[in-house]
């Protein structure tokens, strides 16, 4: 029989689950009914497809693309950043330092996930931002070149951290087999190690990519609140979550037409971040039956 202390254990952690379960379909449920109600006023089709957003102004245009393109752009910065550092460092840490530098190295990596977001926007705004001017003209005060590239310092810690645990999981006698084999050890990385870690490390990515997209402060302070379509990283623009919190301040009143636009543009966040999450768990499952 069970003791009493290993069922309560049990119960508390099925609370637990059930609780995620639960908060998820709140926040689920609301979207829905707010978006529903948006949506009775405004043509789907025009808030998927429009180039215009501005339904704070008299002349009211509610097409989502200005925000989606800007959030986009500045998360494929992010990424571009902080994919080759952070699988540098993963790989550095797992196949060439030493346990005690590792030891050390990592946590102190770690701790750039711990810093307020609003440190990184202003580190953005403020020496970023001035530095890009000195050689790149014509770029404005506002951008997105400026808060991606400072996201991507955010999630590097992300992709290395997890990366890094991926690596270190995949068994000694593959990296033996390869030694073995007369490879390098740079040939036994790039063609075995890291083949047979992919799925944690796309999960790594897929995590890091969600987690850039869903980053408020830092584009808020650097850059702007100009809902502009571009792809150009030079000029200033306004992301999903700008938007948001530009409504969320007070201004707008509550059960209006414009206070009901962020909760379209959150189930537009919504479904970008569940999309991605299933697609990471697919291609985790792919990889692991690939390589069992």
């Amino acid at each position: 029989m069970r003791r009493p202390k290993e069922k309560l254990i049990e119960k508390l952690l099925a609370m637990s689950g059930w609780l995620t379960i639960l908060t998820t379909l709140g926040i689920l449920v609301i979207l829905v009914y707010e978006s529903v109600q948006f949506f009775a006023d405004v043509s789907v089709w025009e808030f998927l497809t429009g180039t215009e957003w501005t339904p704070l102004f008299s002349k009211k245009e509610f097409g989502i693309l200005p925000l989606l393109t800007a959030t986009l752009l500045t998360s494929v910065i992010a990424l571009l950043v902080a994919l080759p550092i952070g699988l540098s460092i993963a790989i550095y840490l797992n196949e060439y330092a030493n346990r005690k530098f590792r030891s050390t190295v990592k946590p102190m990596l770690e701790v750039l996930a711990s810093v307020p977001t609003v440190v990184y926007g202003f580190f953005a705004l403020t020496i970023i931002t001035p530095f890009l001017q000195s050689f790149i003209p014509g770029l404005a005060g506002f951008n997105s070149i400026s808060p991606g590239i400072v996201m991507g310092i955010m999630i590097i810690p992300m992709i290395s951290s997890l990366s890094e645990d991926a690596l270190f999981a995949v068994p000694k006698s593959l990296r033996d087999a390869s030694y073995g084999m007369g490879a390098t050890r740079f040939q036994t990385v790039f063609r075995v190690l890291i083949p047979s870690a992919s799925s944690g490390i796309i999960v790594s990515i897929i995590l890091a990519i969600s987690r850039a997209i869903g980053e408020t402060m830092i584009v808020a302070i650097a850059a702007g609140q100009q809902p502009n379509f571009t792809f150009n990283p030079l000029v200033p623009v306004e992301t999903i979550t700008t938007y948001i919190v530009q409504v969320s301040l007070g201004d707008v009143p509550r059960d209006s037409i414009e206070y009901r636009t962020i909760f379209a543009a959150g189930m537009v966040l919504f479904i970008i971040t569940f999309v991605m999450n299933n697609v990471s768990l697919w291609l985790k499952r792919k990889y692991h039956r690939q390589y069992e």
